[in-house]
């Protein structure tokens, strides 16, 4: 289990959210539109009920799982030849060092100053599930916001198709009493979209290209020792878009959308396109980019 994972006021009010939307989508937008009691009204329940529930079980999990804890026995093997790729620091060509923690960093990990310690491919410290988001809850992250954009999306279509039906059904209920909880929704739910749509855009362009958030924005810490300067550089963890897909999301297609947080290998060294494992991959040349150590 993770050292996050705690209650915070940002996972409470990513809890409450939740608890709002569900609620009113159910007992509000679907009762409106079609009744609970009808055929349309339980499928639409038991579907969003399901969509809801795979949301939450994958954030639970993406919350409660270690990212990753670098074995305090860790060292780089630079005489290894069948990986070729070290990362090194920016200055010096040294082996990337953590002071902080007092041990090497493997490939494409990096220090949280938050969780206060070294973390395996870590993509960033997510404050809304008080964890950071690394190489063995990536996956299921990935998907809890998969989840949580169809379910803004469908909670979204019930609630404009609940306001194109009359609000009066059979004299019990006073027009306009749902008004607040319309407004309240539509506002969060936009909001929402917008926001978990944008971020789910730009983690399946990283995904594709098998890159973390600190290697886009501050550029790729992998680098050659024995090939540098003068070439042209390629990200070396760039294995082609369907090998991206499994490398991050499992090897298994059927299994990419189930909150399960089973990742690859060990977090300690990845394959990169200089690897030649039985002659699938070839070695090529590359321009090395600067890189700095937390």
């Amino acid at each position: 289990m993770a050292s996050g994972g705690k209650l915070s006021p940002h996972v409470i009010v990513v809890s409450l959210a939740i608890v709002y939307i569900y609620f009113s989508t159910v007992f509000v937008f679907v009762d409106q539109w079609f009744g609970l009691r009808s055929s349309p009204g339980i499928m639409n329940t038991v579907v969003f009920t399901a969509v809801a529930i795979m949301c939450i079980r994958n954030y639970v999990v993406a919350m409660f799982t270690d990212p990753g804890r670098v074995p305090p026995s860790f060292a780089p093997d630079i005489e290894d030849s069948e990986h070729p790729i070290h990362e090194i620091k920016r200055k010096g060509g040294d082996l990337r060092y953590c002071k902080k923690c007092s041990s090497y960093k493997p490939p494409r990990s990096h220090h949280c100053r938050i969780c206060k310690r070294c973390v395996l491919r870590m993509d960033h410290h997510c404050v809304w599930m008080n964890n950071c988001v690394g190489h063995a809850n990536y996956k299921v992250f990935f998907v809890f916001v998969v989840y949580a954009v169809l379910a803004c999306l469908y909670s979204m279509i019930l609630l404009l198709g609940s306001l194109t039906v009359d609000t009066q059904k059979d004299g019990q209920q006073p027009e306009g009493s749902y008004r607040t909880v319309y407004i309240i929704s539509g506002m969060l739910l936009i909001a929402l979209t917008m926001a978990l749509g944008v971020f789910l855009g730009w983690h399946i362009h990283l995904t594709l290209q098998n890159k973390t958030t600190i290697e886009y924005y501050e550029g790729v810490r992998a680098m050659l020792l024995a090939e540098q300067g003068g070439n042209v550089y390629s990200h070396p963890y760039d294995l082609g878009v369907y090998e991206n897909l499994t490398t991050v999301l499992g090897p298994n297609i059927l299994c990419w959308v189930c909150p399960v947080s089973n990742y690859i290998g060990s977090g300690l060294r990845f394959r990169t396109a200089y690897d030649h494992p039985h002659g699938v991959f070839k070695t090529t040349t590359t321009t090395s980019t600067s890189s700095s150590s937390s």
